[in-house]
């Protein structure tokens, strides 16, 4: 289960075949995004795990299963902001429920960007992902 967005993005890697220009694609969605305001870059924000600083403010609309999840978030780093970027596309807009359902490893996969990322970026994508799924299960749980 994939949003409109993340298509459009596993859509645009299909048709970069050099990974320098996949790379240049990410950063090019992390400069796209409206960076986070300093005020929301907090420790109770920060994503642990990652090399980089990165930091997720989430926002569920509603309670329960059926709130909507959405999510803004920032890094120091180009690289890590585009992959922020691939996981709002993958995940803003849906209910809780249905960000707990996703496969983002399987999503994430389709992009093939753990054989491209070094371990500490994967790992930081892994946190990052945890973190999200962490906030809907809090969502989703009342």
């Amino acid at each position: 289960m994939a949003t409109e967005a993340f298509e459009d993005i596993a859509e645009n890697f299909e048709f970069l075949d050099d990974w320098e220009d996949r790379y240049r694609f990410v950063i090019d969605l992390g400069k796209a995004m409206d960076p986070l305001e300093d005020a929301l870059k907090v420790p109770a924000t920060k994503v642990e795990g990652c090399a980089s600083q990165v930091w997720i403010a989430a926002q569920v609309d509603g309670s329960g299963p059926d709130a909507v999840f959405r999510f803004r978030g920032d890094s120091d780093a180009m690289i890590v902001r585009g992959l922020v970027a691939v996981l709002v596309a993958l995940f803003n807009g849906l209910t809780v429920a249905e960000v707990l359902k996703v496969d983002a490893g399987g999503e994430l996969a389709r992009l093939q960007l753990n054989d491209h990322l070094s371990a500490q970026r994967s790992n930081g994508l892994r946190a990052m992902v945890e973190r999200i799924r962490k906030i809907a299960g809090e969502a989703a749980a009342g």
